[in-house]
């Protein structure tokens, strides 16, 4: 599947973008899942400047989507419509440590580069970023958190570009967090942000870091093509142990598989779809309603168009999937 070619239509100032623009790039090639369909223009802008000039300029009916390291991303099959603007490392990947216990991180940063760069200049209170996949983007978008600590108790403010290409600061309060949930400006790309830590021993920083490396490693399956944890933990109750009780631990739809190791974690074990990977996680999705009284809901962003003739329904919708598990 592909689309029309957005280029054309952008000139003449298109030509004044300096970042990369690709018309129809698979983006199974930038997701931790490896599936996906196309992005109709995928734009990675060469910095602030160059991307503020784009959303300015770029008329408002056409969609606008930013993923960040796509750890935590399932693409359709079908792709997807209108612009997908993925940050560089080399225009968002700084880092600047701040007078106290603050530090200023690029959003293309990961998430374990930022928990390292913090525990080597002495800042502590961002460990827990060790023990998340994917960057800081998505991290701020979503609210990431592990072991007792969310984004929401360390992010001081951050800095985004809107739709209509101005920069603005938004703070703590502006982004409304929640539990996996943020509410800033629709439409917003998010460039930095600064961190508040606190002061501590690099090598005790350190050590409890590889603590979370080990711990994960053991627990999770940390070396697959996945998305990280896909559902989340309902008020009172762990996703995992519901997924167990109800049977779906090593459950298989086609080429995916929720683990063996954690059965909240949904793996591409062999040439996957993102209709198989869909398709399973509203099966187990389903099972777990059904045995367990309890609905969970995805933690995994999905997003894109259903290749024909392969649209997955909500079970909890009361509807069908099309295709068999």
């Amino acid at each position: 599947m592909s689309f029309p070619d957005l280029i054309p239509t952008l000139e003449p100032w298109i030509s004044e973008v300096r970042g990369r623009l690709i018309p129809n790039q698979l983006l199974s090639e930038v997701t931790w899942f490896r599936v996906g369909g196309p992005a109709q223009l995928l734009f990675t802008p060469a910095d602030e400047d160059d991307l503020a000039f784009f959303m300015r300029h770029l008329p408002h009916d056409i969609r606008v989507t930013v993923i960040g390291l796509g750890s935590n991303l399932l693409i359709r099959d079908g792709g997807l419509d209108g612009v997908v603007i993925r940050l560089s490392a080399k225009g968002f990947g700084g880092t600047e440590v701040l007078e106290g216990q603050r530090i200023r991180v690029g959003t293309a940063m990961p998430d374990v580069k930022v928990a390292t760069a913090a525990a080597e200049a002495g800042i502590d209170g961002l460990t827990f970023y060790r023990g998340i996949p994917g960057g800081i983007g998505g991290a701020l978008y979503m609210n990431a958190g592990c072991y007792g600590t969310e984004t929401r108790d360390r992010m001081v403010e951050l800095r985004a570009i809107t739709r209509q290409g101005e920069i603005v600061t938004l703070t703590n309060a502006d982004m409304a967090y929640r539990y996996r949930k943020s509410n800033g400006p629709r439409g917003a790309v998010f460039v930095s942000a600064t961190y508040q830590g606190f002061a501590g021993d690099p090598q005790d920083i350190l050590g409890r870091m590889r603590e979370i490396t080990e711990k994960r490693e053991s627990s999770q399956p940390t070396k697959s093509r996945t998305g990280g944890s896909t559902f989340k933990n309902p008020e009172g109750h762990s996703s995992w142990k519901l997924i167990d009780a109800a049977g779906c631990r090593g459950l298989k739809v086609g080429g995916a598989q929720m683990s063996e190791l954690h059965a909240n974690f949904l793996l591409n074990i062999e040439n996957a779809t993102a209709l198989d990977i869909e398709t399973l996680g509203e099966t187990v999705r389903n099972r777990v309603r059904a045995t367990q009284g309890v609905e969970l809901q995805w933690e995994i962003r999905r997003m894109g168009h259903f290749a024909p003739d392969a649209v997955v329904r909500e079970f909890l919708d009361g509807d069908v999937f099309t295709g068999a598990v």
